[in-house]
């Protein structure tokens, strides 16, 4: 069998995602190796999983206030871990509960602002030109506004709600993204194999899509950590300033910081209610955090001494 023989029998698209797996993989392990990547890991593991399977374990009355049996403000017990809140409904159970809402907050609004960023910060960076003007000052006006009073002000138009304050985070983040993005896309058109596809004939779409976006997208993920913890933040901030879900039967780690401070928690003796939803989001924003820097490490050799 001939070598172009065998070029036909094997797909060279099977070839290219064979090793970006195993490019995939060794980054996993790099990052693994990492004492803030294992750490962020684990963390963000637990705090997932105890999100998604926490309405077996506590039932869908949890936050039902008519189904809510204990008295408000019960110190801890035996039955009340982190105590009950105004209504009388367990601390523990919406700190589980609540972290669904954040956790899924915070990933859509980054895939939001990802894309958005992504898209506007490849095609500036390839096209150049009056194209890249235009876009780069549309990217210095939405840098300098404010980013929280935007954010109020876009959440008090659009109304409250949960898939509201993601749109809001959504399109307020990407700025940031884009300019960082630019930059990279710039180094990646100058290297000798993008010379080579244009010499080729490839158009545009092929170089972005085959060419560009793959060489960027590890800068892309270790970006999307950062982004998925500011969001996080950004929804909690929201929910405390009461912007976030008006409904009872919905809740969050903000909703739960307003409602312990509205309704005077400390001043009925349950800490608890006030430091458990502060101290989960410090934890899950250091997990994404972590997972950002090691990725970064990995990914960028003279940070790894490589």
């Amino acid at each position: 069998m001939t070598a172009e023989t065998v070029a036909v029998a094997r797909p060279r698209g099977s070839v290219v995602w064979r090793r970006r797996r195993a490019a995939a993989a060794r980054t996993w392990r790099e990052v693994w190796s990492q004492p803030q990547g294992k750490a962020g890991i684990i963390v963000l593991v637990v705090m997932v999983l105890g999100a998604i399977f926490a309405p077996i374990f506590i039932g869908k009355d949890a936050l039902s206030i008519i189904a809510a049996t204990a008295r408000p403000f019960q110190p801890a017990s035996g039955a009340y871990p982190l105590g009950t809140d105004e209504y009388g409904r367990s601390v523990l159970s919406l700190l589980l509960l609540g972290a669904r809402t954040s956790l899924i907050v915070g990933f859509a609004a980054a895939t939001i602002a990802m894309v958005i960023g992504t898209i506007v910060g490849v095609v500036s960076g390839h096209y150049g030109g009056w194209v890249d003007t235009i876009l780069m000052r549309f990217d210095d006006w939405a840098l300098n506004i404010p980013f929280l009073p935007l954010v109020i002000v876009l959440q008090a138009l659009l109304g409250r709600g949960t898939d509201k304050t993601i749109l809001v985070l959504g399109i307020t983040s990407w700025p940031g993204t884009s300019r960082i993005l630019r930059a990279q896309v710039l180094s990646v058109k100058a290297r000798p194999f993008m010379e080579r596809a244009r010499a080729l004939g490839a158009g545009n779409v092929h170089q972005m899509l085959k060419h560009t976006l793959p060489n960027i997208m590890p800068l892309v993920l270790a970006n999307t950590t950062i982004t998925i913890a500011g969001a996080i933040l950004s929804e909690s901030t929201l929910a405390f300033l009461g912007l976030g879900s008006p409904a009872l039967d919905a809740t969050s780690w903000g909703t739960m910081l307003d409602g312990a401070f509205t309704e005077g928690a400390v001043n009925q003796g349950a800490w608890a209610y006030l430091l458990a939803p502060g101290i989960a989001i410090v934890v899950v924003v250091l997990g994404f955090t972590w997972c950002g820097n090691a990725l970064e490490k990995v990914l960028t050799p003279r940070l790894s001494g490589r």
